[in-house]
């Protein structure tokens, strides 16, 4: 159609000269600008019809997150508002309502061991089931919710070395984030540092949450008063070894805050995206703009 309409102008322009007559230059691209509009206007739905697509970058949110609760008897203690896991449990429900489904959350409770109460999954009822369910009991082992989260996240074993031996290839997983939200009184087990370098070695960053006061309470075990207060020091290297950060949630506002701030990492990922829309929005806008250029020049579509 462009080639005829081209043709169709050249005829004209010979009949014109052998005439002696001519056109200005002002006249010919009033005549030309619409019927090209609506040439690459028709051009362009046409190119729409075939569905066309293109590769294109697309940020999405980090595909993993454990949300690793310390569960001991001292996260019962009342210094943040009701109880230190109450308000974590709060906090974490809506930050998992609040994460995009390209995100896959599970959960990990720990004490002086750690059970995976609910696997990674897209599925928020199911998440928001498991973090009610938490209880306190027993003490705190750091170490243990490391290695835990980092077994669910590698789906393989996770053990530190013993002395001499390789540490276990747990392969990469650049796209996965552990929170560990705890008081950080740890009081047994593998050793929480080294087993944040077996993560650091995996690819997994760390982020920790002090939840609690620096300077403490007491809590009740088994009828003795225990003191237990926030030990940021630990939770700071932790965080660290992995290049996360700690965070501090001396009450359930800050805690809120806290989740907003996580640093998850955005990986940018290609995927074929649909430029049917675009293509045929761009036609329509041509077609309008050909049409009223040709109603405003010669008072009539042609």
């Amino acid at each position: 159609m462009f080639v005829a309409y081209w043709w169709l102008q050249r005829q004209r322009s010979l009949a014109l000269s052998s005439a002696g007559l001519a056109t200005a230059k002002k006249d010919g691209l009033r005549r030309h600008l619409p019927p090209v509009l609506f040439l690459v206007a028709l051009t362009l739905l046409l190119l729409s019809v075939a569905r066309p697509q293109a590769e294109l970058p697309v940020a999405r949110a980090a595909g993993t997150v454990i949300l690793a609760f310390d569960v001991s008897n001292s996260m019962g203690a009342d210094d943040v508002a009701p109880t230190r896991l109450a308000a974590a449990q709060a906090a974490a429900i809506e930050f998992a309502d609040a994460q995009p489904d390209s995100v896959s959350i599970g959960v990990v409770a720990f004490d002086e061991g750690a059970l995976t109460t609910q696997q990674p999954s897209e599925d928020r009822a199911a998440t928001t089931a498991a973090i009610k369910r938490l209880r306190v009991n027993g003490g705190t082992s750091l170490g243990q919710a490391i290695l835990a989260s980092l077994t669910v996240i590698a789906g393989k074993p996770a053990t530190l070395p013993e002395d001499g031996q390789p540490a276990p290839d747990l392969g990469y997983w650049g796209n996965a984030t552990i929170v560990l939200l705890s008081d950080g009184e740890n009081t047994g087990g593998p050793d929480a540092v080294a087993a944040a370098q077996l993560a650091a070695t995996a690819g997994v960053h760390i982020e920790t949450v002090g939840v609690g006061t620096v300077d403490g309470t007491t809590v009740e075990v088994d009828g003795f008063q225990v003191a237990t207060s926030l030990d940021e020091e630990l939770l700071t290297e932790v965080a660290k070894t992995t290049t996360g950060s700690y965070h501090r949630a001396e009450n359930a506002e800050a805690l809120h805050d806290v989740y907003e701030s996580l640093d998850l990492r955005l990986t940018v990922q290609t995927k074929p995206v649909e430029l049917t829309g675009a293509a045929a929005a761009l036609a329509v806008l041509l077609l309008t703009i050909g049409g009223v250029l040709m109603t405003t020049w010669f008072g009539r579509i042609l």
